[in-house]
């Protein structure tokens, strides 16, 4: 796949989240493999121009982070441009425009959701960027406003005449958020919409066979994954080789799990400091413990670490607690096995059901 000058190995995509897609759980995906381009959290083009440390902690990567795109926000194409052309000055692979964000916050000042309700100023600011840098410009959308304004596909193809080089389209309204069923027939309207650059469909996307059925219901060029991937770190790879090969992988038995959590701990630790990394942390291994069976006795006490000491003492108890779960063969006995993961846009109500209970950020990490 080909974004203008640069040439992807993969056509599965790490999607921004605010508050997680940072570089410890980048490079922990990298590790696990079959991801190629991977994008940051959303970083304001004016704390970035004022080299704000919290931007430039968001932007933070090293070697083995690459290929990388930042995702910016913000209205003022001034200062979306000259954030561009730094982004490009000191190595970023790729610039993404947040048109997206359903946070009040976000669209309150023009950007995220906002810039889909006003077109022609919209491709004015993108076009300034475009034109200010090489690297590829690529946009974040959702399908439109609400159910009665789905401008997307119209979005679209403004932006393909002012030079983007691809559209991630997140398959619902500003309205849902990020409750409801991802509409693949939405993704699809953008799909036809356009001309010759790659659209990326996202939303829900938990497992190899919901990238499949994206991929063969809309006709994108490729599919970005955002909570899937905390669920499953091993999703990258894992639907590779489902689309490859046709065959299903199995999940990742529960010690490998605890592996790769521990590794992006680590990674936290070596990149926050302990403090900060440890209290990030508390946010992120609830998401771990949705794939290991019973887990309340971890879940209750991990939301209070403050060391690395502690999470594995913690992690220790557990794993002893969960003992009474397992069968002779040390697997989960079937009544505790966790159910299925299914896309919203596959089996709707248990999915939505399940959606709703993931644990999203709030308020600033340093009073989480």
């Amino acid at each position: 796949m080909r974004f203008g000058s640069l040439t992807l190995k993969s056509n599965l995509f790490l999607s921004p989240l605010a508050g997680y897609t940072n570089l410890p759980f980048r490079l922990a995906l990298r590790e696990v493999g079959g991801l190629d381009l991977a994008t940051t959290d959303l970083v304001n083009a004016r704390s970035l121009l004022e080299k704000n440390p919290k931007a430039f902690k968001l932007i933070e990567t090293n070697a083995a982070d690459r290929p990388l795109a930042v995702q910016l926000f913000g209205s003022v194409p001034e200062e979306m441009r000259d954030a561009a052309v730094f982004l490009e000055s000191i190595g970023i692979s790729s610039i993404d425009i947040n048109m997206g964000c359903p946070v009040r916050k976000v669209c309150k000042v023009g950007g995220g959701s906002a810039m889909m309700t006003e077109l022609d100023k919209t491709s004015a600011l993108v076009k300034g960027m475009v034109d200010a840098v090489k690297i590829p410009v690529t946009a974040k959308m959702r399908l439109g406003w609400d159910d009665d304004n789905l401008t997307a596909p119209d979005l679209a193809r403004a932006l393909e005449d002012v030079g983007i080089t691809a559209i991630f389209v997140h398959g619902r309204t500003r309205e849902q958020g990020f409750s409801g069923t991802v509409k693949l027939h939405g993704i699809r309207a953008v799909v036809q919409a356009v001309k010759s650059i790659p659209v990326i469909g996202n939303g829900d996307v938990t497992t190899p066979e919901a990238a499949r059925m994206m991929f063969d219901e809309t006709g994108c060029a490729g599919v970005s994954i955002g909570r899937g991937a905390f669920y499953n770190p091993w999703i990258f790879a894992h639907t590779q080789h489902y689309i490859k090969t046709g065959e299903l992988l199995p999940e990742p038995a529960f010690e490998e799990r605890v592996r790769v959590m521990c590794r992006h701990l680590d990674l936290m630790v070596e990149v926050f400091g302990e403090p900060l990394g440890c209290r990030m942390f508390r946010k992120v291994a609830p998401w771990y413990s949705k794939r290991f069976g019973p887990a309340n006795e971890f879940n209750k006490k991990v939301v209070l670490v403050s060391t690395r000491a502690e999470f594995h003492d913690i992690l220790d108890r557990y794993i002893k607690w969960r003992l009474q779960f397992l069968d002779e063969n040390g697997h989960l006995k079937p009544s505790y096995r966790p159910p299925p993961m299914v896309a919203s846009f596959m089996q709707p109500e248990p999915a939505v059901a399940q959606r709703q209970h993931i644990p999203v950020p709030k308020g600033p990490v340093e009073v989480w």
